[in-house]
């Protein structure tokens, strides 16, 4: 109060309304300095010792080599490695639209289980150049559905870009890599999960 005082009298001479406003500035700015300064020292702090626990330091040589579209992402992925270890990092929460039981095969890409471009899908993606065991033919979905098979595969999402025979309307036909994990894998019924 001794400051205000001090102000008041001598640096500027304020009438009541002006003493009542300077009073507001003043409690504005102790109360984001009281209130605020501390949660952001506990994130500044948190984000350090983050920064610390990281097993992949980038040294400013490193990012002086770089563009700055690639400096700004080695910043991000090293701060993601910080942040996070590999059993915690952030996982996206899934939406589900509808849940059916369908029965549940799988395909490889080989001409006699598809046609004469086995690589090629009904909606013209390259399952063998892409490689990743995420493609699953469906006749009753829409191509780009995006489905879970929790029971079988766990939280793995799946996208509909193939067909199969019209004979099988309400069957899921899974691509994997191998023949022999196709094979082993065989005929099973399961929940399918339509996410968004």
């Amino acid at each position: 109060m001794k400051i205000l005082q001090l102000i008041k009298e001598e640096v500027v001479p304020l009438n009541s309304k002006h003493n009542l406003v300077l009073a507001l500035i003043v409690a504005c700015i102790f109360q984001f300095a009281l209130f605020y300064a501390p949660a952001l020292a506990d994130e500044a702090i948190e984000q350090a010792q983050a920064q610390a626990a990281s097993d992949e330091i980038i040294s400013i040589d490193t990012i002086k080599s770089q563009s700055i579209d690639q400096a700004a992402a080695l910043i991000v992925n090293s701060e993601l490695i910080a942040s996070s270890s590999p059993e915690q990092l952030p996982t996206k929460e899934v939406k589900v639209i509808r849940t059916s039981t369908h029965t549940i095969t799988a395909y490889n890409s080989e001409p006699n289980q598809t046609d004469d471009d086995p690589c090629t899908t009904a909606n013209g993606f390259n399952v063998c150049q892409s490689a990743q065991e995420d493609t699953i033919a469906a006749n009753f979905l829409k191509f780009g559905t995006k489905v879970m098979i929790p029971e079988l595969f766990g939280d793995r999402v799946f996208v509909v870009r193939d067909r199969m025979n019209k004979r099988h309307a309400n069957r899921v036909d899974v691509w994997m890599k191998d023949y022999d994990d196709a094979v082993h894998f065989g005929i099973k019924v399961a929940k399918i999960q339509v996410i968004e």
